[in-house]
């Protein structure tokens, strides 16, 4: 599949891009943003890591804000940040509310009619997206991970537990960990799959890990103790109750004083891009 290049820029020795295509999974135009170090440039394969952010983002947002760049360039990273829903797709009520419809795709499959037919983004991010990247961008050798914050950390923790052979590497930032019993997911979820539990919990950490889904690799999660969102939104104490009833590798750090903006991201990114080149096997 061609890509069209959107814009291109040299950054910390590597090229910052944004792309566009034609995406079969949403039947809708679809861009992302990608970060190819210096050596991905020299035609060498990288590891890839996959940035997924959260409410009200674009596929800009992780690259601009969280300084994530000059990290993963120390690492020989790829990185790459999809958008967080399909764009354009004319759904009534998709542009009336921040957390439902555009902007907010929560990274799943939705089934109920008139979303169904292009809020996909569970099939873009777990096949459409990684083989293109392959593909179009060169790496047929790398190894993925995958992180992301708020509701996009909870699109990389389902993702990761439902397809560990792809996603090798997986951590999160202010996570929505069980989205069944939260405000944000339960709007989500009841506009996105019905009322129909059994597909809720499909898209939910908690419940998959309760339902014997795995990472055989170690999770990293951050959490500022200041979190505007932290009670009633986000409830990483439901995880780590679940994770250690399971036996799923977790490192859950709270931080006092932080909150839920990318100030706090940009304080421990670079944990998260060292955990990432660790297991994904990333060389300096």
């Amino acid at each position: 599949m061609m890509l069209t290049t959107i814009s291109s820029q040299a950054c910390h020795g590597g090229v910052v891009s944004v792309f566009s295509h034609p995406s079969s999974t949403l039947g809708l135009e679809a861009r992302f943003s990608v970060f190819q170090p210096a050596a991905a440039l020299r035609g060498k394969s990288t590891p890839v890591l996959f940035l997924l952010a959260g409410l009200t983002c674009t596929h800009e947002t992780f690259l601009q804000k969280s300084t994530i760049i000059a990290h993963a360039a120390a690492e020989n990273l790829m990185l790459v940040a999809p958008d967080t829903s399909p764009r354009g797709a004319g759904v009534p009520g998709e542009d009336e509310s921040y957390d439902l419809g555009s902007a907010a795709g929560f990274y799943l499959d939705a089934t109920n009619s008139h979303w169904s037919d292009h809020y996909r983004m569970g099939s873009y991010i777990a096949s459409e997206l990684p083989d293109l990247i392959r593909t179009a961008l060169g790496q047929t050798q790398s190894r993925f991970g995958i992180m992301g914050h708020s509701m996009g950390g909870h699109g990389a923790l389902v993702h990761g537990l439902r397809a560990p052979d792809l996603w090798h590497s997986v951590s999160a930032l202010a996570p929505i960990v069980h989205p069944s019993v939260v405000p944000w997911g339960k709007k989500a979820f009841a506009a996105y799959l019905g009322e129909d539990a059994g597909r809720w919990a499909e898209w939910d950490a908690v419940s998959l890990l309760d339902s014997g889904k795995r990472h055989p690799r170690e999770i990293l999660i951050d959490q500022g103790m200041a979190d505007q969102f932290l009670a009633e939104q986000l409830r990483p104490d439901l995880l780590e109750t679940m994770a250690a009833r399971k036996g799923q590798p977790l490192k859950l750090r709270y931080h006092e004083g932080y909150d839920h903006s990318y100030w706090f991201i940009q304080t421990v990114i670079a944990d998260h891009v060292s955990h990432h080149a660790r297991l994904l096997g990333a060389t300096s």
